[in-house]
């Protein structure tokens, strides 16, 4: 497969595209490294771009309801489980991935970016400077207790959600742990979640 099968996402130049991307993480090819446990396999829609994950469970999963993710994803929300950046490895498709910097509005390789399939534009991952989000239902799932250790921790950016969703997870106005707690009557244990937040953000407030 070529470097440019997949053209139909074509990218604007920048120096971060010239080549020395391919020889950082996420994107190197560990090949048959034998310190890269391969824990599950995951794809895009048309197969082009496949990867591999090292990790059992992700450092952390959570569900998006920003207007970013839902236009983007064409979705209520994004379900996003966070990774380190050398726990993937691409097994195909590497050189067939699109980006997109939504702050500026360009196709560059500049962090932090979304990145799809340049060919079926499925949404691989959301690169950060020093993280990766990746989408879970990407994921082949062996089993239904693997799929359960990407259980979403939260939702945030609750009070731009397109539905009620009363699951008794803690719901974020914003960014978690940095935005108020909103209510949500499943769990009573999320007020009281939220009343110390509030008071921990009012004696920062008063220093």
């Amino acid at each position: 497969m070529s470097d440019r099968q997949g053209g139909p996402h074509e990218q604007e130049k920048d120096e971060s595209t010239s080549g020395d991307w391919k020889q950082r993480p996420p994107y190197n090819i560990r090949g048959d490294d034998p310190s890269f446990q391969v824990k599950y396999e995951a794809h895009c829609h048309c197969k082009r771009v496949s990867y591999q994950l090292s990790r059992e469970k992700p450092l952390d999963a959570k569900y998006c309801h920003c207007g970013t993710c839902q236009r983007l994803h064409g979705a209520p929300f994004q379900w996003a489980a966070i990774f380190h950046k050398d726990d993937i490895n691409f097994t195909n498709g590497w050189h067939d991935l699109g980006w997109y910097e939504s702050s500026e509005k360009t196709t560059k390789h500049k962090l932090p970016c979304k990145v799809s399939c340049a060919y079926c534009r499925t949404p691989i991952m959301d690169e950060g400077r020093n993280m990766i989000l990746l989408f879970p239902t990407l994921i082949d799932f062996k089993s239904q207790e693997d799929k359960a250790k990407f259980a979403p921790s939260c939702h945030m950016f609750y009070g731009s959600r397109s539905l009620d969703i009363p699951d008794g997870k803690p719901k974020w106005s914003g960014i978690n742990d940095q935005s108020d707690l909103l209510d949500d009557d499943v769990d009573p244990g999320l007020k009281r979640k939220r009343e110390e937040v509030e008071e921990e953000n009012k004696k920062k407030a008063e220093k």
